[in-house]
């Protein structure tokens, strides 16, 4: 398993609709935690990278009615990198 967050801005708080509705995309498997920061107004977005991918999740928030913002600083966080194999001497 590999764990990704992904951050989100949005324009104006979350309804109630909204709310529930993104709550209900913990029920995809992958999705293992939403927070919310009010005064921020982000979505930080954790989920398993082997499950799902960046624009999947972004997809699933759009569809539960979150209006976002483009931003430069709202971004995938980078994930861990593999180890680089080491390299075959020539002889």
């Amino acid at each position: 398993m590999t764990t990704v967050e992904i951050l989100f801005r949005y324009a104006t708080p979350p309804t109630e609709a909204v709310t529930f509705a993104l709550a209900n995309t913990r029920e995809v498997y992958g999705i293992r935690k939403l927070k919310f920061d009010r005064d921020a107004r982000t979505l930080r977005v954790e989920y398993d990278a082997t499950r799902l991918n960046a624009a999947t999740v972004a997809s699933l928030v759009l569809q539960a009615g979150l209006h976002l913002v483009p931003d430069a600083d709202a971004a995938l966080l980078p994930a861990p990198q593999p180890p680089v194999p080491p390299q075959a001497s020539a002889a």
